[in-house]
């Protein structure tokens, strides 16, 4: 219950971010939940806004509550996304595809000025790695893949229904989630799944979040990229030229 009313404060916060005008992406899971209902009361209130949604769930949510949707092939610019994550660390880098719409949550959060993720204080880790890695493939490259990443180090195991059928996304494929333990070098794992060819698409999110709104106990807590936050070096003065001593000037007797 804790968790709820922090994921509401969060979702409720980011939605105060958009302002008229703006095209929205619109994320995927519990917490985004609570910020496109806010939307939704916004836009009744006479908000403007056009919504681009990351999952056949999420626009089905939007037309409930009243927030009319386009495309990105009408708006392939997006001015805000609020989203969430599975797991945030303090570089703002996340583990993100618990809900199975990695693909296009990637795709509309590389699309948009400015990413913000939404999130209960449970999700913020010192290192990636204790959720399970989400990655999304063909489904033809299945057992291929699975040895490739198991060799990477993971447990890999494939999504399934409730019914024991392979979960499939919006897009037609398949999960992998991968267990890697503690990932000590995200950059790295990425560009290694990025490297398969099978691989559509993986749920490390790195160098895209801009800010991240945590909800802790009854107050929201704003967290930025601790590799923005650089020391200013001082400027060392220019050694300003010696001054020639004037030879002082004959006066006239008058």
């Amino acid at each position: 219950m804790a968790n709820q009313n922090e994921k509401e404060l969060a979702g409720r916060a980011a939605a105060e971010l958009v302002v008229s005008g703006n095209i929205v992406g619109l994320g995927t899971g519990s917490t985004a939940y609570f910020a496109l209902v806010a939307l939704g009361e916004r836009v009744k209130s006479g908000l403007k806004i056009v919504g681009i949604p990351t999952s056949d769930a999420t626009a089905e949510l939007a037309r409930a509550v009243g927030i009319p949707l386009s495309t990105l092939d009408e708006h392939p610019e997006i001015d805000i996304a609020i989203d969430g994550a599975d797991e945030i660390d303090p570089h703002l880098r996340l583990i993100k595809g618990g809900g199975g719409a990695l693909l296009r949550e990637k795709i509309i959060a590389a699309a948009s000025k400015k990413m913000v993720v939404v999130a209960d204080s449970s999700k913020v880790v010192s290192v990636l790695g204790r959720f399970p890695l989400p990655v999304e493939i063909i489904p033809f490259a299945s057992a291929v893949l699975e040895k490739k990443i198991t060799a990477l180090g993971a447990t890999c195991k494939l999504r399934t229904r409730s019914d024991g059928s392979a979960f499939v996304t919006d897009e037609g494929h398949h999960i992998l989630d991968c267990s890697f333990g503690k990932i000590a070098d995200p950059p790295a794992l990425a560009r290694a799944l990025n490297d398969m060819p099978g691989v559509v698409e993986h749920g490390l999110f790195i160098g895209i979040a801009k800010v991240v709104l945590v909800g802790k106990g009854s107050s929201v807590a704003e967290i930025r990229p601790e590799s923005i936050r650089k020391p200013v070096r001082a400027k060392r003065a220019r050694p300003r030229p010696a001054r020639q001593k004037q030879k002082p000037r004959n006066r006239r007797r008058s």
